[in-house]
């Protein structure tokens, strides 16, 4: 077989779409298929501007230089709308059996040595022989190389893959998972309810996976660094999995309205009001930016407020469908999936500032009570913060995160004053050894403005997280005598 010359193309990657749109009807399949297309295009061309690609009824095609190819294979894989991808090498052959076996060989060769093989061939075309044709002439002669452990057609260790269209043979060299899902923007748009926590980030996954475009909602409670916190994962999911769309970052200082919230209910129902009210201000977000739905990272009887007739009441606050992709899920896989998906790192590092309110939550509330609790309710604060809410699109927020910094980190205690924010539980748990005050993180904000302004205190809790948020926030705040310790 040594001496058969056949030309070499690029690169190519075969696209596999997700199932459930091979399965609609043709008008409805090519517009989906003809939205991924306009995705690739724009995520492509980042890479390389040499990068090509051609839309067949079944497949996409994509073609890429040899430098290119493993960004290339990376953004296949995390794209909504691929459900699996070929990594193919292509050549054009003529219609003769015998240069297909030997671009076979010069594949597989190395790879069936001492192992079970099967020849799998995919045909498309005008040919005088058909795919078993091919597999049988293939798979023989292989095997007559003396090399392998023979050939077995249901357990072989080794699956020799070829795609034959027309003149052009693939040899497939790589087969690769996709995320599945629809197209990104092919479905219509969500605002999602962005706390930055492990719940809401896998939810916004999710809707993006289903090929929802995905905006993010974020109600601020705990200051600048909070925000940063949440600013980052939300570029990094969209960076990651859902760039070939621009979306939007709302940022909304709710602290007004848990001090009102504080105010006018009674402490049962503060955790049902914080997200009614938070319900009501993304309801008009949305209506603003032309959205028809919301969606959160609740699950059912997670926590307190999250039972079914409390999601029911929290969800009269609005006309808007609300969609809960994790309404079903436990919160092990909930975390087994923040971890594949790579959020995991900033949910452990980001605090739940929502469960701070809630007292003696209650878990049955009652429709009617709700409304009684809103009548005391100051409507002007929630439309005011509404007001103030800052927007920008995701892929901009980068600029702003960097010119963040970090608030300093000491070692050692020295002449400055300890406080541990940590709740009372933690510190009973895990005390400090060294002279300090405590002063909870829920009342830090407060209490520092009665502190000496002539000295300088060092911020402490368990893994230096909720520290380095409330010295930012004291910092942006105009206190310049904060820092966090760390001990060694």
């Amino acid at each position: 077989m040594v001496g058969w010359v056949v030309s070499e193309l690029k690169m190519k990657f075969i696209l596999k779409f997700f199932p459930e749109i091979m399965v609609k009807g043709t008008p409805v399949k090519k517009h989906f298929v003809a939205i991924l297309t306009d995705n690739l295009r724009r995520l492509l061309q980042r890479i390389d501007p040499q990068i090509g690609y051609h839309r067949f009824h079944d497949k996409i095609e994509v073609y890429a230089p040899d430098s290119a190819h493993l960004a290339v294979r990376d953004l296949l894989q995390r794209t909504p709308g691929i459900q699996q991808f070929w990594e193919v090498e292509a050549f054009e052959v003529a219609h003769d059996l015998a240069q297909i076996a030997y671009q076979a060989e010069v594949f597989y060769r190395q790879a069936i040595v001492g192992k079970t093989f099967v020849v799998r061939v995919k045909r498309t075309g005008s040919h005088a022989f058909n795919s078993i044709d091919v597999a049988r002439y293939v798979g023989e002669h292989l095997f007559e190389l003396g090399e392998s452990a023979g050939v077995d057609l249901k357990a072989p260790q080794v699956v020799v893959k070829l795609d034959l269209f027309d003149q052009t043979l693939n040899v497939v060299t790589g087969q690769f998972e996709g995320l599945g899902g629809y197209p990104l923007g092919s479905l219509g748009e969500v605002l999602s309810l962005m706390s930055g926590g492990f719940d809401s980030t896998v939810a916004s996954y999710l809707a993006m996976k289903r090929g929802l475009k995905t905006h993010y909602v974020f109600f601020n409670l705990g200051g600048a660094a909070h925000e940063i916190g949440v600013k980052q994962v939300a570029l990094y999911l969209w960076s990651r999995y859902g760039s070939s769309h621009r979306v939007k970052f709302i940022s909304v200082p709710f602290e007004a309205v848990v001090a009102e919230i504080f105010r006018s209910s009674h402490e049962s129902y503060m955790g049902v009001m914080l997200k009614r009210m938070m319900l009501k201000a993304s309801e008009q977000i949305a209506e603003a930016l032309g959205i028809d739905t919301l969606l959160t990272g609740e699950s059912v009887a997670q926590v307190s407020s999250q039972t079914l007739r409390n999601l029911a009441v929290i969800d009269s606050m609005t006309s808007k469908l609300v969609l809960r992709p994790l309404a079903m899920m436990d919160k092990p896989d909930i975390m087994a999936l923040a971890d594949r998906i790579g959020t995991r790192v900033f949910a452990e590092s980001m605090p739940e500032y929502c469960g701070v309110i809630s007292r003696n939550p209650v878990t049955s509330a009652s429709f009617e009570r709700a409304e009684r609790e809103e009548r005391d309710f100051d409507w002007s604060i929630l439309q005011q913060v509404i007001a103030q809410a800052q927007i920008l699109n995701v892929d901009q927020i980068v600029e702003a995160i960097n010119l963040q910094q970090a608030v300093e980190v000491c070692h050692q205690v020295g002449e400055c004053e300890l406080i541990d924010i940590r709740r009372d539980a933690e510190r009973r748990a895990r005390p400090l050894s060294l002279p300090h005050q405590a002063i909870p993180f829920t009342e830090l904000n407060r209490a520092f403005k009665q502190l000496d302004p002539h000295r300088s205190y060092l911020l402490y809790c368990d893994k230096g997280v909720m520290s380095q948020l409330h010295a930012q926030y004291l910092r942006d705040a105009g206190f310049d005598n904060v820092r966090v310790y760390r001990p060694k």
